[in-house]
């Protein structure tokens, strides 16, 4: 089949990579325009661009779809299939209704549990014991769409946003080819409509939950703190100083809230129920260090404390 691929950052590319090396054809890229990043604030491709470009393939970087001459470039694809995957963008209807079999998504939660812009982090602060993708038909409302197929996975007390980030990009990749084998197979997908009794929205991460309060309990923190890892990352001032935490396990235990009881291989501090063991941290001057090593340069004793 002759496919369209909407998608811009990493999660975005298993599925170009998938689909690019299989029998079909994928002829044009939408992403997002290039952005400033890093220290020069220099325009940087998105991963879904590098790919593209990397493979020959045309990319358009509209900043919107609303646009005529943008939608004339789509419709002259002539495509069978749209596939979108962390896009970004607004997608007209107009633009939903070119490609002959429709336009289909790849979705980072079990729909219809967790619908939005953050389903992943969602998912970890909710205390989810499961997650996975849903490969769905693209409809007008937010992520509405009939679902063709889901893949699940366990949600473990070591598991980040970046941890399950990367193998849901994987599930999607492999569901999203069964999906379009099967489309140029058939000619048609089996889609069953979501429940709508059932729906929850993941909200867009705020900055400002990235502040850790003490008084929560320890399991809620360890939520918190890989839900938020990599991005925008949990912290909490000590010293006076912003220290960003990385990684944190629940312990049992009780202890005031904030209060370090103990510093070997993790910084263990007292919460509103149960314990905290730090085991990655790092300062506003320095590196992303396992516990050990923060403490060889920053030395700490129970009975300090961290604050929120």
């Amino acid at each position: 089949m002759k496919i369209i691929y909407a998608g811009t950052p990493e999660f975005a590319v298993p599925a170009l990579a998938a689909l690019i090396q299989s029998s079909h054809e994928v002829s044009l890229v939408l992403t997002q325009p290039d952005r400033p990043a890093g220290r020069g604030m220099k325009l940087k491709p998105s991963p879904v661009k590098s790919l593209a470009l990397e493979h020959g393939i045309a990319v358009l970087q509209p900043e919107t779809l609303k646009d005529e001459a943008v939608q004339a470039r789509i419709a002259a694809e002539k495509a069978d299939a749209l596939i979108v995957a962390a896009y970004g963008l607004i997608i007209p209807k107009v633009v939903l209704d070119m490609p002959r079999y429709g336009c289909f998504n790849i979705h980072a939660s079990l729909l219809p549990r967790w619908r939005g812009a953050a389903p992943i982090q969602r998912s970890l602060l909710a205390g989810d014991t499961e997650t996975g993708v849903t490969i769905m038909e693209v409809v007008p409302a937010l992520d509405a769409g009939a679902m063709i197929s889901r893949g699940s996975l366990p949600i473990t007390e070591s598991d980040t946003a970046q941890t399950l980030h990367d193998a849901l990009a994987n599930i999607g990749a492999g569901l999203m080819l069964q999906a379009m084998d099967k489309l140029a197979q058939e000619g048609r997908l089996v889609a069953e409509p979501q429940d709508e009794s059932l729906v929850t929205y993941a909200e867009k991460l705020q900055k400002s939950e990235a502040a850790i309060d003490w008084h929560k309990s320890a399991e809620e923190l360890s939520r918190q703190v890989r839900a938020f890892n990599p991005f925008p990352i949990a912290q909490s001032a000590l010293k006076g100083e912003t220290c960003r935490i990385w990684m944190a396990q629940a312990l049992p235990g009780s202890a005031a809230p904030g209060t370090i009881v103990a510093v070997d291989n993790g910084i263990v501090v007292g919460c509103g129920h149960g314990l905290l063991r730090i085991d990655e941290l790092q300062m506003p001057s320095g590196k992303r260090l396992k516990a050990r090593d923060f403490l060889a340069g920053n030395p700490l004793a129970p009975g300090e404390s961290f604050s929120s």
